[in-house]
């Protein structure tokens, strides 16, 4: 990756993205981290080339619809330390992403465009305050790891266990009171973290996770 596709403007005190960033159409890569942005123009749908996008670590209440043009970003999308409560339907375009990021924001709703993305292999959304997840979860067929540390969810979808590709589930800090049998269905599942939760009654199937080679934290 050439240094002319890549712009890395990560801690500048920005305040607000400059114009010239936007005429930049040929990059593959854009941070913005820690610039304490409120707001992005919708010309971020310009560049419809970035494979990566870093807006981490800033205050953004809401991402623009034209977010949802970026159809080549497939490495990276980080939005997590922001003030998020929400994401534009448009973002289920997104569908060569593998890597989202939505830790710590404001989300008490599960967005259902997170569905759409079916290339997604990692989901970071710790930190938040979910209470629950939709049974389209299961759509994300690709989904190697899910990160859920400190939400308020008291249970998962039975449909969890569609999801053929799952390594790796942390639940730690969530009022858990039910796990669906549906998790002893996922054939690749090699860790499940159950740390930090007092509310759950360990069902007697995680023995047999353990004993096909799952680490079960507990």
């Amino acid at each position: 990756m050439s240094e002319d596709t890549v712009l890395n403007l990560w801690k500048k005190n920005l305040g607000t993205v400059p114009d010239q960033v936007w005429e930049q159409t040929d990059l593959l890569v854009l941070i913005l981290a820690d610039n304490a942005l409120t707001g992005l123009s919708q010309q971020v749908g310009r560049m419809s080339k970035l494979r990566t996008l870093d807006l981490g670590h800033n205050r953004l209440a809401e991402v623009p619809d034209a977010l949802g043009n970026l159809v080549e970003l497939s490495d990276f999308l980080y939005l997590h330390d922001n003030q998020l409560s929400h994401l534009p339907a448009s973002l289920g375009k997104l569908q060569k992403l593998r890597y989202l990021n939505l830790s710590e924001n404001r989300f008490c709703a599960f967005p259902e465009p997170i569905c759409n993305m079916s290339k997604l292999s990692e989901l970071r959304f710790t930190d938040n305050q979910l209470s629950s997840l939709p049974d389209s979860l299961s759509h994300l067929s690709s989904l190697r790891e899910l990160h859920l540390r400190n939400n308020r969810l008291k249970s998962l979808p039975p449909t969890i266990g569609d999801l053929a590709q799952l390594r790796q589930i942390d639940l730690r800090g969530n009022p858990l009171e039910f796990l669906p049998d549906s998790l002893t269905a996922l054939p690749k599942l090699e860790k499940l973290d159950l740390r930090w939760v007092n509310t759950l009654s360990f069902p007697s199937w995680l023995a047999d996770l353990e004993n096909r080679g799952c680490v079960v934290y507990r």
